[in-house]
């Protein structure tokens, strides 16, 4: 069990050059006014309480477990659970996943500050999130995302975090967090995870941010932007790094094809295998540069 789970902050963070890290993220990150870099719960826009239920049972699932990589974003990462490259991949590494369609950067922020962290201590945390932050400037939506860099670094110190690439994204996007998923002919309509009506899955969740949309949108624009700007940020730390999971889904055209993005956004299970060797290689390296 992690030091911090007790109560309290980390001992581990007060070492002099995490303070510096950490004052260094903080003053770059929480920007007065920056809604991404602002802690705050999904708004329960269809009343069934479903977004604080999961948080929940993350907080509780954590409780007793030790795993060695933690998975958090939007839908990209809950959806991942679902397929059998997660069972072969990532099963394997004793990885947790606390996906939540949907998610924004404020949201995960606010997850991660209520209990998700505080029972565990991976070696590895992965984070993929940012493309639901409608309505959110890249340099905001950046901000988001190194608060929640800090936020990891603060209370899990001895954790490498890697953030994947954002997807490049769609032209028909809403202005909420809790849109419904397109109908996925790859995820069953009994999933206890991922329903048809669920209004955390929505149409706007990448992995992080990839590229979205069957053909060029402002979004996607604004996507690559926000990962310029947080490779930029990372390259300077020692302690998170970047990977551009991208395997080439965008054709010469401009064009998204169905048969990588099903709804020209979320992954077919093809895709995901794609997406996921270099992200299971990445890890393994880093849990074995992590062995004593």
């Amino acid at each position: 069990m992690c030091p911090s789970s007790r109560g309290g902050a980390n001992p581990c963070s007060v070492m002099c050059s995490s303070v510096l890290t950490s004052f260094r993220l903080t003053v770059m990150s929480s920007g007065d006014g920056n809604p991404a870099a602002t802690p705050t719960p999904c708004e329960d826009v269809q009343g069934d309480g479903r977004w604080m239920s999961m948080h929940n049972r993350f907080v509780s699932d954590s409780k007793g477990k030790e795993p060695e990589v933690l998975f958090v974003g939007d839908s990209l990462v809950q959806l991942l659970h679902e397929f059998e490259v997660w069972r072969k991949l990532f099963s394997p590494l004793h990885t947790l996943n606390f996906g939540i369609g949907g998610d924004a950067t404020q949201h995960v922020l606010w997850r991660l500050t209520h209990g998700e962290l505080d029972h565990i201590c991976p070696k590895v945390v992965v984070l993929w999130v940012g493309t639901n932050n409608h309505g959110h400037t890249p340099e905001q939506i950046c901000g988001g995302i190194m608060a929640i860099i800090n936020v990891i670094n603060q209370r899990l110190p001895q954790a490498h975090i890697l953030v994947l690439t954002r997807l490049l994204t769609s032209p028909y996007i809403s202005d909420t967090s809790q849109t419904r998923l397109l109908t996925s002919p790859y995820i069953s309509d009994t999933s206890p995870y991922v329903s048809d009506t669920s209004p955390y899955v929505s149409d706007t969740s990448p992995y992080g941010i990839l590229p979205r949309g069957r053909s060029p949108n402002p979004l996607r624009d604004r996507n690559a932007r926000v990962n310029a700007l947080v490779q930029a940020e990372l390259s300077s730390l020692s302690f998170a790094s970047f990977l551009d999971v991208d395997p080439g889904f965008v054709h010469s055209d401009g064009s998204i094809s169905h048969q990588d993005l099903y709804d020209y956004l979320h992954l077919t299970p093809q895709a995901y295998q794609r997406v996921c060797q270099p992200v299971h290689a990445r890890v393994k390296a880093l849990l074995e540069a992590h062995a004593p």
